[in-house]
């Protein structure tokens, strides 16, 4: 969905404590057929439209349970959206893994969404105003219904449906919001708590949305303040950014566009978390090879933005959310505030909305998705069951651990650990650092303690300066060798690094892994082909302009390097080979040059 696509998540404060509302009659009587089911079992119920009118319009809302033999519990899982749920369920097995073999699994299409009455417009455009509008007349008044509120009476529906006892609730980003809703109305009905990625809830009792474009200039800085190389590099990286904006904007360059400047600075990713500085400080300098090659990656207009479900996502986001607006005023009031809001507090930094988006109706979708009804996802002042809650908050994530950490505060027993360079959905991620959230996962939601281990996704070190030719290159540090011969080494190896950084575990875009849509070859930085493989091998890669580089990469699971390669330099071949650890954040190279033991 379009939240996964734009990576909006939310923002704001801490809530007082107040005694917990009553909760609505269950919508069904009697239980359900799959409350006996020994197999995976899918369903439906029916509940009220608007849970504070029993007489409302009944509307179905699809589950699928998975019964665990002697259970001794259940997990119910979202992994965010908001979306369908449903189909998710092979992920959530994934996730939970062993969890499973003594708990049940329940997942439910929040409603609207998936086989829970859902709420569509053929032909709805996110970026279109006035399609949003029309979706937004199509649906009517029955739209202020399809919300965090009203779907947590919908989950506890399901849950006395089947006869179901305390639940676990496993929430991952908007999953998180309907787990603070559900705490918040149904704090009996709850065993234990496990948020990654979460989104923060103001004073107000809705989402904030304000967030988002800040934490793409603070996360510019924080994988560079932590490397010397990215650190020397003159200004900070929000003014060289800012400069590289100017300068694409007054020079417009095919090859790297304005929006394909802020795409690269809003992935936590591996790849560009490591090069982005440096390749924008390198364009500056007259060196455009670095953000071309990163540029690659991304398109270079919009997607399309066109899904029948985004009435249903509009319905969430905007009832859910606060905005830079009033949610009773108008359109075009709303739209002159947005307006206001953008030009006086600049959250876009050096970019223009107009360099990312079509306009600011387009930017903020909800000034035209009306809001007539008061429906906070934690109602203000509210307290939050002391049930134990766990809470995963990566470093590079929308919202900072700090303040996940501040808004988690209304739960008396929640425990928040921070993931260093840790971005969204860690439990789904891949690669070392996924394994050890799942493994966190997994423990707190079999035991309801914390797992004794650290989680980090610390394992690269961003660049300073990026060398054209030899000559620019700092000699590595063999006492063995002459300074030519260093040079050439320190050359050599800083192209096999650049070649296996993007085999990097944690990447999630295609910057490398053999694995569809990953391209199977890539151009070098300066010429030559890298071919991804069993192996990695490099054909004439040029990292620098004057050292072609030839040979294998062995790259094992557990991340060790191995290379055997051949350098031209001033008319002589070199042969090296190299070991190190790839994704170690203190690289340690041993091996030959032209068979001369270095270390």
């Amino acid at each position: 969905m379009i939240a996964k696509t734009l990576g909006l998540v939310l923002a704001a404060a801490l809530l007082p404590a107040a005694p917990a509302p009553a909760t609505p009659q269950p919508g069904t009587t009697g239980p359900h057929q799959c409350a006996n089911a020994a197999a995976r079992c899918e369903g439906t119920i029916d509940v009220p439209l608007n849970w504070e009118d029993p007489s409302s319009e009944r509307i179905s809302v699809a589950f699928a349970f998975l019964p665990a033999e002697d259970a001794d519990g259940t997990v119910f899982a979202n992994l965010g959206g908001p979306s369908p749920s449903v189909p998710g369920l092979p992920y959530a097995q994934q996730r939970l893994g062993p969890v499973l073999e003594r708990k049940n699994l329940l997942m439910m299409d929040p409603r609207g969404l998936g086989k829970s009455a859902p709420l569509q417009c053929p032909g709805a455009d996110i970026l279109t105003p006035e399609k949003i509008a029309a979706c937004a007349g199509r649906v009517g008044p029955r739209g202020a219904y399809f919300t965090a509120d009203q779907a947590s009476h919908d989950l506890d529906a399901v849950r006395r449906a089947l006869g179901l006892g305390k639940i676990s609730f496993y929430g991952n980003s908007y999953g998180t919001l309907y787990a603070q809703a559900y705490a918040a109305r149904y704090p009996g009905s709850l065993d234990a708590i496990f948020l990654d990625s979460s989104m923060t809830i103001g004073r107000d009792g809705y989402t904030s949305w304000k967030n988002y474009f800040p934490s793409l200039i603070r996360n510019l800085g924080i994988p560079c303040e932590r490397s010397k190389a990215c650190a020397a590099l003159p200004g900070k990286p929000s003014d060289i950014w800012a400069r590289l904006v100017e300068r694409l904007r007054e020079h417009p360059d095919p090859d790297a566009t304005v929006l394909q400047s802020f795409a690269l600075m809003s992935r936590n990713n591996p790849v560009m978390g490591r090069e982005s500085v440096a390749a924008a400080h390198a364009y500056l300098r007259g060196d455009k090879a670095p953000l071309h090659r990163l540029a690659r990656l991304l398109p270079k207009t919009l997607p399309p933005m066109e899904d029948p479900y985004f009435a249903a996502y509009l319905a969430f986001r905007c009832g859910d959310g606060a905005f830079p607006f009033d949610r009773d005023a108008s359109s075009a009031e709303r739209r002159a505030q947005a307006e206001r809001y953008y030009e006086r507090e600049r959250p876009l930094g050096a970019y223009r909305i107009t360099d990312v988006f079509p306009a600011i109706g387009s930017l903020e979708p909800c000034i035209d998705w009306p809001t007539p009804r008061h429906s906070p996802p934690r109602p203000p002042g509210q307290a939050l069951p002391s049930v134990p809650v766990l809470v995963m908050a990566g470093e590079l994530d929308i919202e900072t651990p700090a303040d996940v950490a501040g808004t988690m505060r209304a739960f008396p027993n929640a425990t928040v650990i921070a993931v260093p360079f840790g971005g969204h959905n860690l439990a789904g991620t891949p690669g070392p650092m996924g394994d050890c959230a799942r493994d966190m996962l997994r423990t707190f939601l079999t035991t309801k303690q914390v797992a004794d281990r650290r989680c980090t996704a610390e394992n690269y070190r961003a660049l300073g300066r990026f060398p054209q030719r030899l000559a620019d290159v700092t000699p590595y540090p063999a006492a063995e060798l002459t300074t030519a011969q260093r040079r050439i080494l320190a050359a050599a190896f800083a192209t096999a690094a650049d070649a296996t950084a993007r085999r990097n575990p944690n990447a999630g875009l295609p910057t490398g892994p053999a694995e569809p849509p990953s391209p199977a070859s890539q151009p070098g930085l300066r010429g030559g082909h890298v071919a991804f493989g069993t192996d990695i091998a490099l054909d004439n890669v040029r990292y620098v302009e004057d050292l072609p580089v030839t040979g294998p990469i062995t790259l094992t699971p557990e991340g060790r390097a191995t290379a055997a390669l051949r350098a031209e330099a001033g008319g002589r071949t070199h042969r090296i080979t190299l070991t190190w650890e790839a994704f170690s954040l203190d690289t340690e190279v041993s091996g030959t040059f032209d068979g001369i033991p270095i270390s």
